[in-house]
């Protein structure tokens, strides 16, 4: 919940500028709810795509405050977050909600970027892999393993966002490992294809070495993404 309307299209318009069309990656924006329509326009025949920071579980009813996937697919969205870290922490969205909201993505053709990842009383505790596999099964359970086809899981170790605590490359590298053997242990081709985002404060320092893990696909980008340079530059360490 960052910015205004004009700041929202200068952003834009500054990263758009900045890259190059290139098939072996995708950007994706998410603004907030209210700028969507700004987003769309401006992203209009460019490489990058539109998504929304959350979808709602339900797709039509009394649900006052919330946001449909067909209004969001209506206003070109094609990607969804969902179980994002300050959802779960700061609104207690369940896992179980969250798997439903996952759902309700997939039914309107988002593909969800589906959050996980421990907070630092749980990783102290040595409960990361507990952690993670509470909220993989919701999904499992809800939708299969086989759903994870046609989305995107980003690990967000709540531990080192906003604590002075950083990841190394080598503890992304082995949660996202963990995260995959997970979900090979249900569809082991799902598995291979699955693209795993780091969410844990990726910056242009260390953007690269991330990267380069065998497990990490690409960056779920918090705060450097309000400022074009910086996500720029991270886009570049990608390969980009």
């Amino acid at each position: 919940m960052n910015g205004s309307r004009e700041r929202t299209r200068e952003l834009i318009r500054a990263i758009v500028a900045g890259l190059q069309p290139n098939p072996n990656y995708e950007i994706v924006i998410c603004p907030s709810f209210v700028f969507l329509p700004d987003a769309a326009e401006t992203l209009a025949a460019s490489c990058v795509g539109l998504g929304a920071q959350n979808v709602c579980d339900q797709d039509q009813g009394a649900y006052t405050g919330e946001v449909a996937g067909d209004m969001l697919a209506e206003l070109g969205c094609r990607w969804a977050i969902v179980g994002h870290s300050e959802r779960r922490q700061l609104y207690g969205e369940t896992n179980a909600l969250v798997a439903s909201r996952f759902a309700a993505a997939q039914r309107h053709r988002l593909t969800p970027i589906f959050c996980v990842g421990e907070t630092l009383e749980e990783r102290e505790a040595g409960a990361t892999e507990a952690v993670l596999d509470e909220q993989l099964r919701a999904v499992f359970d809800h939708q299969g393993a086989q759903a994870f086809r046609s989305a995107i899981i980003a690990y967000e170790p709540v531990w080192a966002i906003g604590t002075g605590r950083t990841a190394t490359p080598e503890q992304a590298q082995g949660v996202h490992a963990y995260i995959r053997s997970r979900v090979a242990e249900h569809d082991a081709g799902t598995a291979a294809e699955l693209r795993i985002l780091y969410g844990g404060s990726v910056k242009p320092e260390n953007a690269q070495t991330l990267f380069e893990q065998p497990d990490v696909d690409g960056g779920l980008i918090g705060g450097a993404s309000l400022q074009a340079e910086d996500f720029l530059a991270i886009c570049q360490a990608g390969n980009c």
